[in-house]
């Protein structure tokens, strides 16, 4: 009798924990992960995102800003995490591709530690100019700087940014040499060439355009394959004589490696459904951001081919950081 009612005990238990099991991700709070510091474009996407999942799932969805070291702070975090699903990190280019082949010791893998989730949205960035700078087009541009070699100055976001990046890229595909003044943010940067103290820079569109707008700025051309809907005016530079020419900042959501598939699955499901909603579609095309809503595999397959171009580019330049 005691033997039965052991057994009938162990059911009860048993049942009850294949009940929890079941119960449907997620069931508690979850954490989103920022590894920049907060009012930033990515600090900005990640919580219009986290306020639609929230609705959704009907649990808290917590933005957690862990900046530093360029992104690597926070992706380090995550990246060490629990495999559970409820610790999330928002990567972008610098995080997840271009860190890899940047920094001689980095604390984790970008392709072994995480499983991709899916990528939100990328943004082109804008080539612009000083207005005292004499030229009108990329043309015009490399023709200075091949008459001017390592005379002009251009500014980035600081070393291994993606605006460093596009500006290396831009370097080695059209064979002219300038000089690289890295600052600590986009801001520092685009105050010192609206001052005409550096000559240009690559920027995203959101914080761009406003100046070209103004005629603070010249802008020669975007960095996507296509012309932006925001800037239909602007020619790529790949029509600018440079086929192929592409440099994107682009957003999505990893997990740590290990995570269960269908964890993965239904937040890329629901995170896809957020972004494909009219007023969350609206806001980022107004910034100049274009929707992916990408599947893990498809992610996946585009970090590991952004990894392998970014390493060309960095082992080209010559450029190797501390942490």
């Amino acid at each position: 009798m005691r033997c039965f009612s052991v057994l009938i005990c162990w059911s009860v238990v048993l049942a009850g924990g294949a009940a929890q099991a079941a119960l449907p991700y997620p069931t508690k709070a979850v954490r989103i992960v920022v590894p920049f510091a907060a009012g930033g474009s990515t600090d900005l996407l990640a919580r219009s995102i986290a306020q639609r999942l929230n609705e959704t799932w009907k649990q808290p969805v917590v933005v957690e800003n862990r900046a530093g070291a360029g992104g690597i702070v926070g992706a380090d975090f995550v990246a060490k995490a629990p495999s559970d699903g409820y610790t999330l990190l928002v990567g972008t280019v610098t995080t997840n591709a271009v860190a890899a082949s940047l920094y001689q010791k980095l604390p984790f893998d970008p392709q072994r530690d995480f499983v991709p989730v899916t990528e939100f949205a990328f943004i082109p960035q804008l080539l612009s100019v000083h207005p005292s700078v004499p030229v009108r087009s990329v043309t015009e541009l490399v023709a200075l700087a091949r008459v001017r070699p390592a005379q002009l100055n251009f500014g980035t976001a600081g070393n291994g940014s993606a605006s460093h990046m596009a500006m290396e890229l831009f370097q080695s595909v059209t064979k002219v040499r300038m000089v690289h003044v890295p600052y600590k943010g986009t801001g520092p940067a685009m105050i010192d060439l609206l001052g005409g103290h550096i000559a240009l820079m690559f920027d995203v569109i959101m914080t761009s355009l406003p100046h070209v707008k103004s005629g603070k700025l010249r802008t020669l051309a975007i960095s996507s394959l296509q012309r932006s809907p925001t800037v239909p005016d602007v020619p790529t530079v790949a029509e600018s004589g440079f086929p192929g020419f592409e440099a994107l900042v682009w957003f999505g959501f990893f997990a740590p490696a290990g995570s269960p598939p269908d964890v993965v699955k239904r937040v890329q499901e629901d995170t896809t459904q957020a972004l494909n909603a009219p007023r969350m579609r609206e806001l980022l095309a107004s910034q100049g951001l274009v929707v992916v809503g990408s599947t893990p595999a498809d992610f996946g397959r585009k970090v590991a081919d952004e990894i392998a171009k970014w390493r060309k580019v960095i082992q080209q330049a010559g450029i190797k950081l501390e942490l």
